[in-house]
């Protein structure tokens, strides 16, 4: 009987260089992993940031969904 476990993000990356603070990633995540920073960058965005790794089913909604690339779910295996 094959029993699957359920999946577990080890890390979320955020290329801050990338990320223009759009937030489609936090309104796409269906479990509140990401939320908006409280405070802006260099640039003047609001970035995301992780606020409950431990959620993430790693559904990769926030990586399909950003515009600009800057985000990537690392699985832990």
């Amino acid at each position: 009987m094959n029993v699957r476990l359920p999946r577990k993000a080890r890390e979320i990356r955020i290329d801050e260089r990338l990320c223009k603070g759009c937030q489609i990633c936090i309104q796409v995540c269906p479990h509140n992993v990401l939320a908006k920073a409280d405070k802006v960058d260099n640039r003047g965005f609001y970035l995301p940031v992780v606020v409950n790794l431990q959620a993430c089913t790693v559904c990769r909604m926030c990586e399909m969904e950003c515009p600009d690339f800057a985000i990537s779910v690392h699985e832990d295996k």
